[in-house]
């Protein structure tokens, strides 16, 4: 029987302040996709070093693109943290390559996988038992004065801040063709379920299960306390005007960062594109909730 996953592309970070340690785990994980029957191939910027820009001269397998990596593989193993997951995983949605993630961060809500049991938990997952998991995604756009100015897919949320050293920003919120309210605050958050667990949890806001086709609003410390995280459906498109404030900016991911002005809109829609999560068969994300969040501390 032909194994699901031939062509293996490996991301992380092959270069780092523990530069060979972290080297050795990622020979080492190759070494064992190999001994499964896959082909190993490195995602580019993970075999970049620091100094140069260029790929390691201890990296054992062949560099490809993004790009190449969504035409010619059949599976992304990403060793790291969220953050490491969210960067490959706008990028890769289009392609519809699958990704599992091994924990090399603090938190791991979307890299569930212990590097210290990777084989173990690999083996079978290689062999095509796993769980699959779909993410959505949206589609952001900042637009000034009717000309987009710029454009960015985000998994985790939106987010809508006022300047460091500015007081509260106003903005106005339509929903559809629906206009919700003028909310003066330091920031707005737009977070899909996958962000749920992220900033937006951080801000008051609820959980979200991932199945569930929705966006939850969360205001960041509203002048008026009436205003309350929201959530809302996700075939509507949100649309955020600053009306007011200075120095507000507009972050997709905590990745991309675009400076506001007065009359600019940050639009944000559901994206065409979902991300694909393989977990270990078995795998809840109750149990992932339970683990991360410590519910059982304290418990019987």
């Amino acid at each position: 029987m032909t194994p699901p996953f031939r062509h293996v592309a490996l991301i992380g970070k092959y270069q780092a302040q523990a530069a060979r340690a972290q080297d050795r785990v990622m020979d080492d994980i190759g070494d064992f996709l190999r001994s499964q029957g896959c082909s190993v191939v490195l995602e580019r910027s993970s075999a970049e070093s620091d100094s140069d820009g260029l790929p390691a001269k201890t990296c054992r397998h062949p560099v490809l693109t993004v790009e190449q990596i969504g035409e010619q593989c059949d599976l992304g193993l990403v060793v790291g943290g969220d953050g490491t997951m969210l960067g490959i995983g706008r990028q890769l949605a289009p392609y519809g390559v699958p990704l599992i993630g091994i924990n090399r961060g603090r938190l791991g809500f979307i890299t569930d996988i212990p590097l210290d049991n990777y084989q173990a938990t690999l083996t079978p997952m290689l062999a095509g038992e796993y769980e699959e998991d779909h993410r959505s995604l949206m589609h952001a756009q900042v637009v000034r004065d009717g000309a987009v100015v710029f454009d960015a897919l985000a998994m985790n949320d939106v987010v809508v801040n006022r300047g460091a050293t500015s007081g509260m920003v106003e903005l106005r919120v339509s929903v559809g063709r629906n206009f919700v309210a003028n909310q003066r605050a330091d920031g707005l958050i737009i977070a899909t379920p996958t962000g749920s667990t992220a900033y937006a949890l951080s801000a008051g806001g609820p959980l979200l299960h991932p199945s569930i086709p929705g966006w939850v609003l969360v205001p960041i410390a509203p002048h008026t306390l009436s205003n309350r995280p929201i959530l809302l459906p996700d075939a509507e498109e949100i649309t955020i005007e600053v009306v007011g404030g200075r120095d507000a900016s507009a972050n997709f991911d905590m990745q991309s960062l675009a400076s506001l002005v007065h009359g600019d809109q940050i639009v944000v829609r559901r994206s065409d594109y979902r991300v694909r999560f393989l977990h270990p068969r078995g795998w809840s994300y109750f149990d992932t909730l339970r683990k991360k969040l410590h519910w059982n501390e304290g418990g019987s």
